[in-house]
């Protein structure tokens, strides 16, 4: 290893700490970039790592976004398998344990902090025993999918969010029986529940077991080979492997320690040109808190929409360029056996917390003409407000193949820029009888909206 000149250094080497590299080196070509990854997997797509499982994506080394010749020809040195131990900002140099394990330091002109998450394992009996995953990095992915290949039969999946839901298509997908468990009354917790009943009757439709509303208590060794998994409502199922998905927390304690500020959840404090509090120290990616379109305090996102978004800030601005991050909707889309769940802005619940006056209208519509076959039924909950009639948010569920997630993306480009539900209906949007209607059910969404809204 040698890093000769200080440059920008980056730790981190998924989403947000290379769209850093990258966009600093179109900034300024000549900038030397350092990237220290802790692991051996620069740029790979934690989000396929699912489709890895189902087999449908066969080899673990497609999910690289970019290899690590192209990283490199990009411009960017690549530190592979080192991990960061502390920062020193006054001096600007980052200590870096090799994999021969010495240690060393790198200088820095300017730093990046992409650290991501790292995922929640809840304080609960057996959760640290033989064939329980916790499932986050290309490594555990393997493991997973080779016991899987193996003779793997049962799994159990603690978390019915985006990660456990898409698991349990995957493992079905391969052939295995399926327990997901949640402790809320339905699946999808950032959806109202009545939608993310939908997804959980489909997961049932499918042979999956759905236990919601239900605790784990422990996990214990088995009679047998195998996992026993207890909890409340009776629960106590066999399984081969037990799955943990119940969410991430930043992981920003390396820049905390170096006096980094925190919020609340321990994610790092960051403005919108993604700086820190330290000189010359920027932050992106899951490690952050996100700025948030339709509240007055930041909140915590962890996406790789988000990430990719932030990290091209963060690295255009050490770079000595100007950007901007204008904040985020938590736009979501997640595909589960035939539906696709999509959701952006803020369901009823949220906005009035937040302090709007929402009022909320469910239609369930074709995606497009019923003349042409194939049409499916896609429901729409559109939220707005009622003093000023500003579009807050949408939560959509429809069939594989219905264009979901792309209309989930025009409500988010409406709401991002301050549109009226009204104005939702005034867009010229396309038509043709296999895709749509005249009016798009967006829009049918929108009329309704505005008939049941108080005349102001």
């Amino acid at each position: 290893m040698a890093v000769n000149e200080p440059g920008l250094v980056i730790i981190g080497g998924s989403d947000a700490g290379i769209m850093a590299g990258l966009w600093a080196r179109q900034i300024n070509p000549d900038l030397p970039v350092t990237l220290i990854v802790r692991d051996r997997y620069p740029n790979y797509s934690i989000c396929g790592i699912p489709f890895y499982i189902s087999g449908e994506t066969p080899d673990w080394q497609m999910l690289a976004h970019r290899t690590t010749a192209d990283l490199e020809a990009a411009g960017l040195q690549l530190l592979l398998q080192h991990d960061a131990t502390a920062i020193d900002p006054a001096a600007h140099r980052v200590a870096v344990r090799t994999p021969d394990g010495t240690t060393t330091d790198i200088p820095y002109d300017a730093l990046v902090i992409g650290t991501g998450a790292a995922p929640i394992r809840p304080r609960l009996p057996g959760s640290d025993l033989p064939g329980v995953h916790l499932l986050h990095t290309i490594d555990e992915a393997r493991t997973l999918r080779s016991m899987i290949d193996a003779d793997a039969r049962q799994v159990v999946i603690i978390g019915a969010g985006y990660i456990g839901t898409e698991m349990a298509d995957a493992l079905a997908h391969r052939g295995l029986a399926v327990t997901i468990i949640e402790m809320a009354p339905a699946v999808l917790t950032t959806f109202d529940p009545d939608l993310g009943q939908i997804i959980g009757d489909q997961l049932t439709r499918h042979g999956i077991t759905v236990a919601t509303g239900t605790t784990v208590e422990r996990i214990e060794h088995a009679d047998g080979p195998g996992l026993r998994v207890i909890g409340t409502n009776g629960l106590d199922v066999l399984a081969d492997a037990v799955l943990i998905a119940v969410g991430v927390r930043a992981d920003a304690l390396l820049a905390h320690a170096a006096g980094a500020a925190t919020d609340d959840r321990g994610a790092l404090v960051v403005n919108n040109m993604m700086a820190t509090n330290l000189p010359d120290v920027w932050a992106a990616g899951d490690c952050v808190h996100t700025h948030h379109v339709l509240y007055d305090h930041p909140v915590y996102l962890p996406l790789g929409t988000t990430a990719h978004k932030q990290g091209r800030v963060a690295g255009i601005n050490a770079a000595g360029g100007h950007a901007r991050y204008t904040g985020s909707l938590g736009t979501q889309a997640v595909k589960i056996l035939d539906l696709v769940a999509a959701r952006t802005g803020l369901r009823d619940t949220e906005a009035t917390a937040a302090g709007y006056d929402p009022l909320s209208i469910t239609i369930a519509v074709d995606d497009h003409k019923a003349y042409y076959p194939g049409a499916t039924t896609i429901h729409v909950r559109l939220t707005g407000d009622r003093h000023t009639g500003r579009l807050l948010g949408v939560q959509l569920i429809g069939a594989y193949g219905a264009e979901v997630s792309k209309r989930v993306d025009i409500a988010a480009a409406a709401i991002h820029a301050a549109s009226t539900v009204d104005a939702l209906a005034d867009l010229d949007l396309s038509y043709t009888p296999p895709l749509s209607s005249p009016w798009d059910p967006l829009q049918t969404a929108a009329h309704e909206w505005t008939r049941h809204r108080p005349v102001p």
